[in-house]
Formats: structure tokens, sequence, C-alpha cells
């Protein structure tokens, strides 16, 4: 999947001294990672008309540090959710406005970070994820203990590569949690602790609240090349197919990363356990990325091919659930149309990245989907189950393309579109409607 705004990155600002510059950092999703502290150098802040808004001087040892993103996004649906939604046919523009102001004080700090969302035109009737009006997506307070930094507020999170933890970027109203976070260094590894509950938007100005159904909790070690993590789930109002009940569930995890020359690859296995209602849990996904760059051939064509494995239930009728829980995934996992989420699914994935020019970039990405569990159904990414199992035996879910194409206007602004068709497999066609989904994505996007 190509996340259009991750290359909306400052430009390099002129030179500190004659040997060497000094670099912007990349722009992040939850902003509050970007370090801008080198622009205390007056030089080095007049050299882009953002400068005075990264490092605002305000004493001794105390800056602010501002920024914005804008964006508007315009999403196209043909035959959504195969024809079978509410609204197959929908077209509709997504609007929000994210500032931020980030306050140091020597080792304490303030983030703030407002929203304000909306949408027109979406069918049947937008939801809180489509606009939130106006609200607090972060605020938080930090102190730094030299080894130990203490978080305590709002905040979005974003743990590995989403799969379990992201920010749900992609839909209008990002999501973020509530409560405490401590990042212990030690040695070249950083363990984060978590104890916190995710927020619920809602529709209306400031009135969304921390929610009191869910909660998760644990400890996230990230090391070179390795990482390792434990994180504890607790729903109090879960439905798996036709029951509900509590569910309590523990996450095991461990991801492999690394890149070696032009090789880079990627791979993380999450084994779930707990209890829902009067049952066990048991549960597991594996996911494997590899990757290849040619920087020195015509284009830069840089390939990716994946593979997922998400357990499914092997059997309604007893108590115990085999599905698999991807809790809070990012929000557009598979591709810019991703009807179908992590759940009782096998995915392969190929795609070919393009460097059309310097500010040009391209890519064209092919999917297949196949039930992993014939006795369990599809769902999509928060975790619904949109169509049961029934009575077919079939696997194959279906196939999607999918084309992008990313302009860096300026450095702050990029604009971007993108294009994709699923077309249903034996599952989808025995199951209900069987049209072929088609989207037309377009985004422009402003941020410093």
């Amino acid at each position: 999947m190509l996340t259009f705004v991750l290359a909306a990155v400052l430009p390099t600002f002129a030179k500190a001294d004659p040997t060497e510059a000094w670099q912007a950092p990349t722009l992040s999703i939850t902003r509050y990672d970007e370090d801008w502290s080198d622009l205390a150098d007056a030089e080095k802040r007049d050299h882009h008309w953002t400068g005075p808004f990264k490092y605002v001087p305000l004493g001794d040892d105390a800056w602010l540090s501002t920024g914005i993103e804008l964006r508007a996004r315009n999403e196209n649906l043909e035959n959504n959710l195969w024809g079978a939604a509410e609204a197959p046919d929908d077209s509709y523009l997504w609007l929000r406005a994210l500032p931020y102001a980030d306050l140091h004080l020597g080792k304490l700090r303030a983030f703030v970070q407002p929203i304000a969302s909306t949408s027109i035109g979406v069918a049947p009737a937008p939801g809180p994820v489509d606009g939130s009006g106006l609200d607090l997506l972060q605020g938080f307070a930090e102190a730094d203990f030299g080894p130990v930094t203490l978080r305590a507020g709002r905040q979005m999170l974003s743990l590995g590569t989403e799969r379990l933890i992201g920010t749900r970027y992609g839909p209008n109203v990002p999501l973020a949690f509530d409560g405490l976070r401590a990042d212990v260094k030690l040695g070249a590894a950083t363990v984060s602790l978590l104890a916190v509950k995710p927020v619920q938007a809602r529709k209306g100005d400031f009135n969304d609240r921390t929610s009191p159904d869910k909660a998760l909790w644990g400890a996230y070690a990230a090391m070179p090349n390795l990482d390792l993590y434990y994180l504890g789930y607790r729903n109090e109002a879960a439905h798996w197919g036709t029951r509900e009940g509590t569910e309590t569930r523990h996450s095991l995890g461990a991801r492999w990363h690394g890149k070696r020359d032009d090789w880079r690859w990627n791979v993380e296995g999450v084994y779930q356990f707990g209890r829902f209602a009067d049952g066990p849990i048991s549960a597991w996904t594996l996911g494997t990325e590899l990757g290849r760059a040619f920087p020195d051939a015509p284009l830069a064509p840089n390939l990716t091919m994946r593979v997922n494995l998400v357990s499914g239930d092997r059997h309604e009728a007893d108590n115990r659930v085999g599905t698999f829980n991807a809790l809070f995934p990012k929000g557009k996992y598979f591709g810019e149309l991703s009807p179908v989420g992590p759940y009782n699914i096998v995915n392969a994935y190929s795609s070919l990245g393009l460097q059309l020019t310097p500010d040009v970039s391209a890519s064209l990405a092919a999917m297949a989907y196949w039930r992993y569990s014939r006795e369990d159904g599809i769902y999509d990414i928060p975790g619904n189950l949109i169509r049961d199992a029934g009575d077919s035996r079939a696997r194959f879910v279906g196939k999607e393309v999918e084309a992008t194409l990313a302009w860096q206007a300026t450095p702050e602004l990029e604009l971007s579109a993108s294009l994709s068709a699923f077309a249903p497999g034996t599952f989808i066609k025995q199951t209900g409607t069987a049209r072929t989904i088609r989207m037309l994505g377009l985004e422009s996007n402003f941020r410093f």
C-alpha cells in the first residue's frame, strides 16, 4: 500500500557549516516524534519559510513547535461491498484540519493537537469516523527523566507496522487513546509500557469520550531488527458471530525486520489466547514481506511481495474462538480499497513502485484473498462480519488491482490519486451480491 502523505518531507536546510548540512526530520503521522530542537540555531530556521513556525524560542530552555495538516480526500465507490452496502454507489468528500502545538520547558513537554473534521455526501449517512466536528485528537503532558519518559493524556499510537495498534490515519478521523505510557531505554532497546483506553469518536463538537468498554495494556520492546511484545485487551461488549459477551485477549508477538544492500524484509507472527463469554480463545497470524529496490535502474523500480495468513474460527457451534482479533489496526490495511480486514483471511500481495520523476511516484499492485477457515466468514477492518460463511465451502474471496500516483508539488503539498478494482471470487458469488467493486480516490494534503 502506498501511504501518500509519508512522502511529505521538508527539504534540506542550508548548511550550518562548510562540511555538514542539517536535514529536516521526516514528518510523521503522530507528529510528536518529530525533533526540531536543532532549529535553536537561528541561521538554520531562516532558510525555509516554515522554520520560524517549527521552532519558536520562548526563553532559557523553553521553545514551541507548531504545524498543521490540511487534507481533502474524495472517494468514489461503485458496488461497495460487491453491491451489498446500503449505498453501494457513493461519492463523498472528507475534509480535516490537524493543527498542533508542541511546548518544551526543559525536561517537561505539553503536546496539543485539535481536529476539525467533516464530510460531504456520505450515503446513507455519515458516521463519526467520517467527521466529528471540533474535538481534541491529542493532548498530553510528558516528563523526560533520561532513560525513562513518562506520558499521560490523549495520544495516537503507532507500534511496529500497525498490524495491531495503528493510527487509523487513512479514514477521516484518526484513532487516539487515553491513558499512560512510559518509554524505557535499555541499551539499544526501547520498551514502551502502555495502559490506555481507545477514544470513541462522536458526532458533534468536543464530545469524543474514552471508551467505557475497551481497554488496552502491555509492553512493546523495539530493538535493532527485532520487536517483541505483549498486548492485553479487554472488551466488555464484544461479539463474534451470534455470540456476545466479555472478551479478554492476550497477544504475544515478534517481528523480525531489516535491510541489507537493496533487499528488505519484515516477518511478524502473533499468537492470541484468552476468554470470550464462556469459552477459550486460540488464534494467530503470520505476515511476511520481502522487497527489492533497483536504485540504479531506469525509474528506480521497487518490488514488494507479501503473504499474510490470519486464523479464523473452525467450529461455529462450539464455545472456542479461533478468529484472530486485529485489535486497532491501520485504517487502510491491504490498500486504498480495503473492504476485507485481517480476520480469517489469506492474502497474497505484489507491487511495483516507480519513481517517474524526482517529484512523481507511481505504483501498481495486485492482490488475492482466500478464507483461511471454511467455517468462518469475512470481516471488515474494524472487525464487523460482512459475509457469513453460510453453506459455502469455497475459500476464494476475490482478486484486486490498484494503481496509485503521487506528486510532491511542493515540500508541503502532495497531490495523489488511486484507482482500484476488487473482482469477487467464488465465496462472494455463493453468499450474496457479487459485483466488482471500483474506487477512485483523489487526495490533496498540505502539511508542515
